[in-house]
């Protein structure tokens, strides 16, 4: 049993590699599918990791066999009463989780990525994935629509076409179509999938984390803020990364070339 904050983890695994962490979601026999204990696990785990300060990238994935993560576990759907969008958001928290963390969150995509599976993965900040996944939003087959982030963040990521596309087809594409359409950085054969995950890891872990927690920060608002205030927000993030005691070292360490010593400051 693993514990995270005192708290038991029934459902997912927590583990640290060098200046990585690793999250894997175990529950095999359910495809990783999600339900409602194992999302309350997800965002408890990614809190913890934000807060670590050991700890400067993250990788989500599932445990070995066939699916990342499949979507929500649909047998759970019909027990759930959720009475307004406030319930919603609360039970999905995850995604919002994940996607405010400050540290940078890696997918690593194993096998079938669908729905409430495909949304997590979008939360973060770069999705690898294997040969073999599957990826797509099936939820219109069964007469609902994505609802915790499917038709927004897919459609930032992909355009509106192929999102309508995904969306309203519920079919599923294959890794090498996800990284065509933007969706997937890096596709690796199966045994490689971990090896370069965790090299893409290891070069942002690498840097400086004043930095990178800001160049996070400044990418994210290109979504949301109209150019010129985006702009202006990016230039008062690069003034705080000149000031920084990293941008000072990483400067003069260029001049001297040699590796620079970041210190996170």
């Amino acid at each position: 049993m693993w514990y995270v904050k005192g708290v038991k983890m029934k459902n997912i695994t927590v583990e640290k590699e060098g200046k990585i962490g690793i999250v894997t979601v175990n529950r095999p026999k359910e495809l990783n599918s999600m339900n409602s204990e194992t999302r309350r696990e997800l965002a408890t785990a990614f809190e913890e990791l934000d807060l670590d300060e050991e700890v400067n990238v993250s990788i989500l994935t599932g445990s070995p066999g066939k699916a990342f993560i499949a979507g929500a576990d649909i047998k759970e759907f019909s027990k759930m009463d959720i009475k307004d969008r406030k319930a919603m958001k609360e039970d999905w928290r995850v995604t919002d989780v994940i996607a405010n963390s400050c540290k940078p969150v890696i997918a690593m995509i194993n096998g079938f990525c669908l729905g409430g599976g495909l949304e997590i993965a979008m939360a973060c900040d770069l999705r690898t994935a294997s040969k073999k996944s599957k990826l797509g939003q099936p939820e219109i087959n069964i007469g609902i629509i994505p609802g915790a982030g499917g038709t927004q963040r897919l459609t930032r990521l992909i355009g509106e076409s192929r999102s309508m596309e995904l969306i309203l087809t519920g079919n599923m594409i294959n890794a090498e179509e996800a990284e065509n359409w933007g969706l997937v950085n890096l596709v690796a054969e199966d045994e490689d999938l971990r090896d370069k995950t965790m090299d893409l890891a290891k070069q942002i872990a690498e840097k400086s984390t004043f930095a990178v927690e800001r160049a996070k920060k400044s990418v994210k608002l290109a979504s949301s803020l109209p150019m010129k205030k985006g702009l202006k927000k990016e230039q008062e993030l690069f003034v705080e990364c000149f000031k920084s005691n990293d941008g000072k070292e990483g400067i003069q360490a260029f001049i001297e070339k040699r590796k620079p010593k970041f210190k996170g400051n």
